[in-house]
């Protein structure tokens, strides 16, 4: 397992790293999800979860970020997983240029999924762009269902909200049908999953939802790279003539692929 020390990268252009980020991640054909929460809300028993429950189905790696220690990349790594443990230097977020710089030491070659672990902090991590393909917040019952009122920027930011902890539901003064209302009111696209990492119940929706992500976005990959095959194809038709024009082969290259 490497340990990486990492320093902010102050740039004004994090939103271009993002993308130049999400690109590589296109030509490795691997989806990155950015897993944000407040510290002990159980992200890393939810990926330990995750990783068995999917073994055989997805091949995943975890990036860790943490102020210090390793000692939940060390936990990944026990279940067979790909983990690279960075450290944030203070900072309580990542950003797109730590991200990459975290990703430089991993083999992405058959890797399916990678999961970047946050550092635990309910604003920070919000406002920065990592890069990733997804953003996932995590909610355990303990911390209470007013979360969305207190920092909504981070269920705005969110293509999903695992809600942990379930379990602890009778011990807690948690109404999961509020902080679902809140969530939805915040951000009407959102994905909520209740699950409990512990006894496995909602898992099965949540791994479903992952898995379909990540093959929406390979294949979304395949079809682009069809498309520019195609494209190079027709160019090379019209310069040999056997085309009469480049609007010809566009025509062509329409009705083939069911284009409006």
């Amino acid at each position: 397992m490497k340990i990486i020390e990492l320093k902010e990268t102050f740039t004004a252009s994090n939103d271009r790293d993002a993308e130049e980020l999400r690109a590589y991640l296109k030509e490795k054909s691997v989806i990155l999800f950015n897993l944000m929460s407040a510290p002990g809300s159980g992200k890393t028993t939810l990926l330990s979860r995750i990783i068995t429950d999917l073994r055989g189905k997805a091949s995943i790696a975890v990036m860790e970020a943490d102020i210090a220690s390793a000692v939940d990349a060390e936990r990944i790594e026990a279940l067979g997983a790909q983990a690279v443990q960075v450290h944030t230097d203070g900072m309580c977020h990542m950003d797109a240029g730590m991200t990459r710089e975290g990703l430089l030491p991993m083999d992405l070659s058959g890797v399916d999924m990678i999961f970047l672990e946050n550092v635990g902090n309910l604003i920070c991590p919000a406002e920065y762009d990592t890069g990733a393909v997804k953003n996932i917040m995590i909610l355990s019952v303990p911390e209470g269902d007013d979360k969305p009122l207190k920092y909504p920027l981070m269920f705005r930011e969110s293509d999903a909200l695992v809600i942990t902890k379930t379990d602890a539901l009778p011990y807690f003064n948690f109404d999961m049908e509020k902080a679902m209302e809140r969530a939805l009111r915040l951000n009407p696209d959102i994905k909520i999953f209740p699950v409990s990492a512990k006894k496995g119940d909602g898992m099965a929706a949540l791994e479903d939802w992952l898995l379909e992500e990540t093959r929406q976005f390979i294949n979304q990959l395949t079809f682009a790279e069809h498309i520019l095959e195609d494209l190079e194809v027709s160019r090379r038709q019209v310069s040999q003539g056997k085309v009469r024009n480049m609007a010809e082969a566009l025509e062509d290259l329409r009705k083939r692929h069911g284009f409006i």
